[in-house]
């Protein structure tokens, strides 16, 4: 009978995006969001900067890590919408949905360290720019309307 009040609790908590970070980012990325200089990438006040690079927001979905892991489409969004938050507090953004996962899921990097260099030059290049139309929005925005659109 214990068995059974106590497997209704813990598969409600595994459901929280801060429970499912713990189970299946932080042991690569730990528990501060740090990562290991030179093999894991720190996620603090780091994760938003990749939201409004060109590609930025499907480089998120398709790390390793992220594109294989066991989450569905929907956990995986809402954990990638609770480590923005978390990690990088301050930063707008338009929240990943399961749908959007779903499309940037279709297809895993071949060169991570490079894509990731070459969205870090982007970023780079655009924080010495002068304001602009955000892409990030725009790509959000598409992927909303593709939400809506019937399938």
């Amino acid at each position: 009978m214990l068995v059974q009040a106590v497997l209704p609790a813990a598969a409600a908590r595994a459901e929280s995006p801060q429970v499912l970070y713990m189970l299946h980012c932080q042991g690569c990325h730990l528990p501060d969001g740090g990562g290991s200089p030179g093999s894991v990438p720190s996620l603090t006040r780091e994760i938003g900067r990749f939201l409004d690079a060109p590609g930025g927001r499907a480089f998120l979905v398709r790390v390793p890590g992220s594109f294989d892991s066991p989450l569905d489409d929907a956990e995986l969004a809402s954990v990638l919408n609770w480590m923005i938050g978390r990690f990088d507090p301050g930063v707008t953004f338009v929240p990943y949905t399961a749908h959007e996962v779903a499309g940037y899921r279709g297809e895993p990097l071949t060169d991570v360290e490079g894509l990731r260099a070459e969205l870090l030059d982007a970023i780079a290049r655009r924080e010495l720019s002068p304001p602009g139309p955000s892409r990030a929005s725009r790509e959000a925005d598409e992927a909303r309307e593709s939400d809506r659109s019937p399938r």
